[in-house]
């Protein structure tokens, strides 16, 4: 009799997609997708766009007072997105 070596199908695909070098970019892509969900509707109705560079969440807001209130919570929404996403993704949050 031979030993079978049983791998979970989860660790698989997560070294397959950190050997081909998609891991981070998978998780870019749902940390952005995360955003209407941990910012909320109302904020998500004056979201414009929202792109990722360099270890910052650039976030474009089409409501100047809102920005401002955004802009004094940028900790906290950096770390439940970062939390929602399961890994450290981006490290800061600009309004603009």
């Amino acid at each position: 009799m031979f030993k079978r070596d049983v791998q979970n199908i989860k660790s698989l695909i997560l070294r397959n997609l950190r050997a081909q070098g998609l891991e981070m970019p998978l998780m870019q892509k749902r940390l952005m997708d995360a955003w209407p969900i941990i910012a909320g509707e109302v904020v998500s109705r004056y979201t414009d766009g929202v792109i990722i560079r360099n270890q910052t969440l650039y976030v474009h807001l089409t409501n100047p007072a809102l920005r401002a209130d955004l802009s004094m919570q940028r900790s906290d929404y950096v770390r439940k997105l970062n939390e929602y996403v399961g890994c450290q993704v981006i490290a800061d949050i600009r309004f603009h």
